[in-house]
């Protein structure tokens, strides 16, 4: 299970939001450059890194060009979302050297465009589902769409994509755990590859996680975890090869 620490960006900033609201953002007082070197010194295998104010659709701002120093001095892979709605936004990112893309709420309101996307750029294109009751959630999460979380995820696996991140959004930033009855189904009935994220509290949940023996379930995102001090990435990456050995 790779455990992938999470740099979420606000006017250059690193902060964690509670269930996807822009008004309930914590600053943290740390340089994002620095956060992204400690995570790959304590052994960090990927960074997922977000544009908050992308995906609010706020505009061009700072978090661009602060990921894209992130990707240049990282020596391990960047994923990278928020805010890339235009085939030439990603061009952009990868072109940039990011190792994958996520893709949100342009996988719902224009599939043809994430299907150019996986014909030119295959598995670096990833598709996150962020879903609160089971149903999609668009445009930095304020949007409710007409589509089922699993019915999406089918979707995308009909067009060649080989990866989601799927979200509760309910539960992000919550630290209640995730939602990992969830999570499960999404990989047992779409087939594809998942990364889970949206709630972990504990290394318990890490553990859980790991327990629900889904194959497809191979790796997990944590962010306010982390930033809280419940516990370490070292003590992470302990507990997962505790558990799978």
């Amino acid at each position: 299970m790779l455990i992938i620490p999470a740099i979420d960006l606000r006017q250059g900033k690193c902060v964690r939001l509670s269930q996807g609201r822009k008004d309930s953002a914590t600053a943290y007082d740390v340089d994002p450059l620095g956060v992204a070197r400690s995570f790959e010194v304590d052994g960090a295998k990927m960074l997922h890194v977000i544009d908050l104010d992308g995906a609010f659709g706020e505009g061009k701002s700072v978090n661009r060009e602060v990921a894209r120093e992130i990707i240049r001095t990282s020596s391990i892979p960047v994923q990278f979302g928020g805010g890339l709605r235009r085939v030439e936004d990603v061009e952009e990112l990868i072109s940039a050297g990011a190792a994958r893309v996520v893709i949100g709420t342009m996988a719902v309101e224009a599939p043809e465009k994430l299907t150019r996307l996986v014909e030119l750029f295959g598995a670096r294109i990833v598709v996150g589902i962020d879903a609160r009751d089971g149903q999609v959630m668009t445009r930095g999460w304020e949007t409710r769409g007409q589509v089922a979380a699993v019915d999406l995820a089918r979707r995308v696996a009909a067009v060649g994509v080989e990866r989601v991140v799927y979200t509760d959004v309910a539960r992000d930033g919550m630290l209640i755990g995730l939602n990992i009855e969830q999570t499960v189904r999404i990989a047992r009935e779409s087939g594809l590859k998942v990364t889970a994220s949206g709630g972990v509290s504990s290394l318990a949940d890490l553990r859980r996680l790991s327990d629900a023996n889904e194959p497809g379930i191979d790796s997990v995102i944590v962010g306010k975890a982390f930033y809280d001090g419940r516990f370490t990435l070292k003590e992470a990456l302990q507990a997962i090869d505790d558990q799978e050995t």
